[in-house]
């Protein structure tokens, strides 16, 4: 845990052309800038990291096995009895790796000690393995040598990757990027107390990165325990564009529920899990769960949605599917490509800044649909029936949505998920009043990556949206989907995306 004496851990001078790379944040201060500035890397998962860190192990261990079985018998067919070793190799040894302590963050780190522990872990599968032999092979038969070649090959494979799993985890740590980076809600003696608890336990996994608080009294000093207060709860959420925050925790009275529900109202937008410290219990939620950040009880009121294994999951989902998708759909994206250019004159792909993850600005690509000299870059114009700016192809493409596909190269680049939340223009309205204005909590369907499909659009709420019911109902489809992600509701959504683009009815 980063403690006062070395705060800012990742808050560290800013040159100048970084702070000019910086997006404009008139409300946040200029502390406030260069320590947001210095969270925009994502952080490690844990979980991930010793996932990924056992799995290695587990194909290291078969691996090696089966090739010391293809140099010592000369054969790609292992025998029943290899067979057996090779399963119960792998399960032995990320038993006895567990034990060892290998998959901490704070042993993957160590040089020599790691290599020695995975060593003598190792030694002892082998000495396991042998001892399981003798029950079912007499002592005579056992396969020595490629027992010994298993041995060598497989420990060289698990020295390797212990070696530059050091030099990654050392990086990592050193930036505290396998730490949760907190934000305190609230200044004054409770935020003090709080800090004093996490601070006693030397390897809690929480770094915090600031406090905000909309007190601007002796209540709320400008520093407490060495951790500056960088704003008010306002500039919370300015802040949590820029930097990369994975936890807020909320250091007000439970029983101040007023001005907690009002906090909610602000924060939830945001792709973070909030919780409260919980020192007293007058203030009832619905069911929630609990947890603890050391010794110290939380009540989770909202969590992030999509993390850990779940977003690699979702990751690996969107580039399978988009590769089969762009392979399937290329003779159309050609045949359209060549109908634009003989359409009207001007570029095939249009290109329009649209809002993002956590309200990021991205790129998103679409066949050109409009007159080149009547785009309308931030949709302040809905496209309505017959409009005039729509080309003849435009009309076409737009209603079997096909000017979407090039959407798919923002799907491989990771600016867009193939489901989720459809992306809106920057200046798209409903009644004549942006989209967050009409909807509160509008940017909480921003919480994920936005989607080429998703919910709302198969049940009926895509194309234009000019009034206030419809941008409403697609919101609430958006936090639906978004409280509700599986990959099998992404598999879902997807294969009932061709069947929903039969209405065409609300597409112009």
């Amino acid at each position: 845990m980063t403690t006062h004496t070395d705060f800012p851990q990742s808050a560290r001078t800013l040159l100048p052309e970084e702070f000019q790379s910086l997006p404009q944040h008139p409300h946040l201060s200029a502390e406030a800038l260069e320590v947001a500035a210095s969270l925009q890397h994502d952080t490690i998962s844990r979980k991930v990291l010793d996932g990924s860190t056992r799995l290695y192990d587990a194909l290291v261990v078969v691996g090696s096995g089966f090739a010391a079985f293809v140099i010592s018998q000369g054969d790609l067919v292992p025998d029943t009895n290899t067979l057996f070793a090779l399963a119960a190799a792998p399960l032995m040894a990320l038993v006895l790796f567990q034990i060892a302590d290998l998959y901490q963050p704070t042993i993957m780190r160590r040089g020599l000690e790691q290599v020695m522990r995975a060593a003598v872990s190792w030694a002892l599968v082998f000495a396991g393995l042998f001892a399981l032999a003798l029950l079912v092979v007499p002592a005579d038969k056992i396969p020595v040598d490629l027992l010994s070649k298993w041995f060598v090959i497989g420990l060289a494979g698990l020295i390797a990757g212990r070696v530059v799993l050091r030099l990654l985890v050392g990086r990592w740590m050193r930036e505290g990027r396998l730490n949760r980076r907190a934000v305190l809600i609230g200044g004054g003696n409770a935020a003090a107390e709080l800090i004093a608890e996490l601070e006693r336990h030397a390897h809690n996994d929480i770094d915090i990165c600031g406090i905000f608080d909309d007190r601007n009294n002796d209540r709320s000093p400008p520093s407490v325990a060495g951790y500056p207060k960088l704003g008010t709860v306002s500039d919370l959420v300015e802040f949590a564009r820029i930097a990369h925050i994975d936890m807020l925790l909320v250091t007000i009275p439970m029983r101040a529920e007023q001005r907690i529900l009002e906090l909610m109202r602000k924060l939830w937008v945001l792709p973070v899990d909030i919780r409260l410290s919980a020192h007293a219990d007058k203030l009832q939620f619905r069911n929630r769960a609990s947890s603890f950040v050391g010794t110290v009880p939380f009540v989770d009121v909202a969590q992030k949605p999509i993390t850990d294994w779940d977003t690699i999951l979702k990751r690996i989902f969107d580039l399978t599917f988009a590769v089969i998708a762009l392979l399937c759909l290329s003779p159309i994206m050609i045949v359209t490509a060549i109908a634009i250019r003989l359409d009207s004159p001007g570029p095939i792909l249009f290109r329009q800044k649209r809002y993002g993850f956590n309200n990021e600005l991205i790129e998103v690509f679409k066949f050109r649909s409009m007159y080149t000299d009547q785009t309308d870059t931030n949709a302040s114009k809905l496209v309505t029936k017959n409009d005039s700016r729509v080309t003849k192809i435009g009309r076409f493409i737009r209603k079997t949505s096909i000017d979407e596909l090039p959407q798919l190269f923002n799907v491989l680049s990771g600016s867009l998920s193939l489901v989720g939340p459809r992306p809106h223009a920057l200046s798209a309205q409903a009644d004549n009043k942006l989209y967050e204005q009409v909807v509160d909590g509008y940017f909480a369907r921003h919480k994920v990556k936005p989607g080429v499909t998703g919910w709302a659009q198969i049940n009926g709420w895509r194309g234009e949206t000019d009034t206030a019911e419809k941008i409403q109902k697609r919101v609430e489809h958006d936090i639906y989907y978004i409280e509700n992600w599986s990959v099998l509701f992404d598999l879902y959504i997807l294969f009932r995306t061709p069947i929903s683009l039969l209405n065409t009815e609300n597409a112009y």
